[in-house]
């Protein structure tokens, strides 16, 4: 049994993919080399990443195939198309939450410290305090989407370093509330008082430019943004302005509307503003997580070949109607 699996998702665990049961090629990501590979080795089943899979691929595997995210974020997968082929679409759950959440906190640090402007001045041999930072201990964390990785991050917070930390969810939660403080359905209030807003949403229309104008006017001057989520999810020319226009204290991105990161409007770069931490998409990118994301990913290709359909991670439920009539 072959299973592809695309170059960058390979490197990232390949002690995973060489020792697997099953014999597991690197091929190309993009979506031509992609169904090109599927066709010279027969292939049914592929592992790939966060690029964006429009039309080839579903054209390219044969039904009852499977495309495996490596990866808890599905986006990049039109799930419509892959249902209407009979393809089931599955993604790695659990295994990254812990990775993205300390990766949450450490922006939180690397900009409540302002470090990567200290390291900066450093390196050009500069000796200067500069402003003050802030402590962690008793702020406020406004997570948005309280989700496994939102409550991960908060349970950090919380317990690591004594902040507060309250959840905007789209659906109120009654009983146990885990983490948070409090959980509420209503946005103005959860960032009211925050000191930190770390965004946990994940990339559907809905959740387009979520963050936008009307929403950053909401949050207090000292509040600095948190986005390990989807880029997606923020307008990055009115996060630009607002930081600019001093009505923000700042942000710490991992990701961004397009990666590799390219402004959205030349003279709206976030990378120019000094209060912008920015890095290249790492949440989930530890060596714990990778292996677990190359284990799980694997894990539902087996259990498709075995026609154990019921107990892959299946983000496309409608494909089990489909691939059983």
């Amino acid at each position: 049994m072959i299973v592809l699996v695309t170059e960058t998702e390979y490197g990232r665990a390949p002690e995973v993919f060489e020792s697997a049961p099953v014999n597991c090629i690197a091929t190309s990501g993009d979506e031509d080399s992609l169904a090109e590979a599927i066709a010279t080795h027969g292939a049914r089943y592929v592992i790939v990443g966060s690029v964006k899979y429009v039309g080839g691929l579903y054209d390219a595997l044969p039904r009852g195939g499977v495309i495996a995210r490596f990866g808890v974020g599905h986006d990049g997968i039109d799930k419509q198309k892959a249902t209407t082929a009979g393809l089931f679409c599955t993604n790695t759950p659990s295994v990254l939450d812990e990775s993205v959440a300390e990766h949450a906190i450490l922006l939180m640090l690397a900009g409540a410290r302002r470090l990567p402007a200290l390291t900066s001045d450093m390196r050009r041999g500069q000796w200067a305090l500069g402003p003050a930072g802030i402590e962690l201990r008793g702020k406020t964390l406004a997570v948005i989407g309280g989700g496994r990785i939102g409550q991960a991050t908060a349970r950090i917070a919380t317990l690591g370093f004594g902040m507060r930390a309250i959840a905007c969810r789209r659906t109120a939660t009654t009983g146990d509330t885990g983490p948070f403080e409090q959980v509420t359905t209503d946005f103005a209030a959860t960032v009211r008082d925050a000191d930190f807003i770390s965004l946990h949403l994940n990339a559907e229309p809905a959740n387009n430019h979520f963050i936008n104008r009307d929403r950053l006017a909401l949050m207090p001057p000292r509040a600095w943004l948190i986005n390990t989520a989807r880029g997606s999810v923020v307008d990055e020319a009115a996060l630009f302005d607002a930081i600019a226009g001093e009505r923000l204290a700042g942000a710490a991105l991992d990701v961004f509307d397009r990666e590799p990161y390219v402004p959205v409007d030349p003279s709206r770069d976030l990378r120019t503003l000094p209060n912008v931490v920015v890095a290249p998409h790492i949440g989930s990118h530890t060596r714990e997580a990778n292996r677990g994301m190359a284990e799980r990913a694997l894990q539902n290709v087996l259990l498709a070949e075995s026609g154990d359909h019921k107990r892959m991670d299946v983000v496309n439920p409608e494909v089990l109607s489909r691939t059983q009539g």
